[in-house]
This record gives C-alpha cells, sequence and structure tokens, in this order.
C-alpha cells in the first residue's frame, strides 16, 4: 500500500462496546485492539473495578481471534489498566488514590504535574481580625487583619479537600478581586512578589463533622487527614497558614528517611 495513499479511520467504539477492527490499518490488530479497550475505560463504559464482557464475545466484537485479543490484554496487564483474575475474566484495574509529593507543591501543581484539572468552589473570602493563635502564628499583634479564603478543592470535578488559608492583609492587597475557583493561591502569592520557600507541617487523623462530610460526599464520622502548614519565605517569615482536610480514601503522602551517619 503507498505510503501516501489515505488510510482507514482508526476505530471508535460504539456506545455498545468497541467496533470492529480493520484489517487494512498498518497497526497491527492486536493494537488496534488494545487502543480500543484503552478508549472503552478512557470514555467511561468500562470502570475501574467492573469485568469485561467474555473473550468470546470480545472477539467477535473486534473480528479478531482469541490469539490477537490475548496479546492485547496481556499488553494492557502490563501497563496496569487491567488485571485478571483465573478463571472469571479480565477487570479493568481500580483507580489508585494519587500520591502527593514531599516537596513544596501547590494543589494546582500537583494537579498539574498528575494530568488531572484543578478547580475550586469558593466558600467564604473575607477579612478579620487575627486571634491570639493566629497572630502567634504569624508574628504579628492579636487584632491584625488577615485575610481568610476557605474553598472546596476538586481533582476533575471530584472532591478531594477543604482547604482554610489564612494570609496577613498586606500580601492579599488585590485578593478579593481574583477568581480563586480556577486560580491558584500560590501562583497569586508568587505574582504579587513573595516567595513561598519553605512549609511546617503536621498531619494527623479528624472524624469529618457533617459540614466537612457533606462538602466531601462522605459519612459523617469518617476519617479525614488533616494537614496543617505554615508556609515561610526564605527570612523565615510567616506568608501563609492553612488547614487542608482531605477524604482519607483520596490522599496519600509519599516521603523519605534518611538514617544519620554513625547509627
Amino acid at each position: 500500500m503507498s505510503t501516501d495513499s489515505m488510510s482507514a479511520p482508526r476505530p471508535d467504539p460504539a456506545s455498545t462496546g468497541p467496533a470492529a477492527l480493520n484489517g487494512t490499518y498498518p497497526e497491527p490488530l492486536w493494537m488496534q485492539a488494545r487502543d480500543s479497550l484503552v478508549n472503552l475505560v478512557a470514555v467511561g463504559e468500562a470502570k475501574p473495578g467492573s469485568r469485561l464482557p467474555p473473550e468470546r464475545e470480545l472477539c467477535g466484537m473486534l473480528g479478531i481471534s482469541r490469539v490477537t485479543l490475548r496479546k492485547a490484554l496481556t499488553a494492557l496487564v502490563e501497563e496496569g489498566v487491567l488485571h485478571s483474575a483465573q478463571g472469571r475474566g479480565w477487570y479493568v484495574a481500580a483507580a489508585e488514590r494519587k500520591e502527593w509529593p514531599n516537596t513544596l507543591e501547590s494543589f494546582s501543581e500537583t494537579a498539574h504535574r498528575m494530568g488531572l484539572l484543578a478547580t475550586s468552589r469558593v466558600l467564604r473570602r473575607e477579612s478579620g481580625p487575627a486571634s491570639f493563635d493566629e497572630a502567634e502564628a504569624f508574628q504579628i499583634a492579636p487584632g491584625a487583619p488577615l485575610f481568610r479564603l476557605e474553598r472546596v478543592r476538586m481533582l476533575d470535578g471530584v472532591p478531594i479537600a477543604v482547604d482554610l488559608s489564612l494570609l496577613p492583609a498586606d500580601i492579599a492587597l488585590g485578593f478579593d478581586e481574583v477568581d480563586f475557583t480556577v486560580r491558584s493561591l500560590y501562583d497569586t502569592i508568587t505574582g504579587a512578589g513573595f516567595e513561598l520557600a519553605q512549609a511546617d507541617t503536621t498531619i494527623e487523623a479528624r472524624p469529618a463533622d457533617a459540614a466537612l462530610a457533606g462538602h466531601l460526599a462522605i459519612a459523617t464520622g469518617t476519617p479525614v487527614l488533616d494537614m496543617r502548614q505554615i508556609v515561610r519565605d526564605r527570612t523565615q517569615r510567616p506568608l501563609l497558614s492553612s488547614s487542608i482536610r482531605y477524604a482519607g480514601d483520596r490522599y496519600r503522602l509519599r516521603t523519605s528517611f534518611m538514617r544519620k551517619p554513625g547509627l
């Protein structure tokens, strides 16, 4: 076949399953089958944890032999898209919890690194006087103005956490006009000329109250991970305080430990 001739269109799975493959397409049939099955997962027709149709049915849909189908299925197992259960068939792999890094990243930066879309629903934004504890954390006088921003943080539309952030008013000038449904708070702070360099962090498990459970679509009392941070610049000035309460089954922190020499 001439290299400049028009090739047949790539298979586009129908709503009832994968379409028959085209044997004239230059890509091997097993690779076309693999792509067709990946598309089923991508468009949500085959959901995580669900079982694929029986091999005989898939062979009929795709118009290929069982040997060819097995090659495609085995490739998808190696890629982590599917897993097999002896005598029960082929299943779409369950979605794994995403890992948060052990470097200082914003929620939006982490989402971008994972290939996900970060959005927010703003619950409140307001300025108010610092309490004694807040003033101590920011090394300012009690009653000094703080900017408060509370959001439900979402990845691809799924609620992941409720984030309450506090900043001294001189850092948050103009923040009342920012669209924090899509805008990163970290980007807004650095865009104002401040450098977020280091964070002191504590993480502990707490039961979700009714309000938090409603925002995260979980049952009241479900354990959540409450991550509290004080973020400082390179002079150790506190710029941002946050309490981010994550749905426990949607968050995993990755870290590492080093042993001191001589121990």
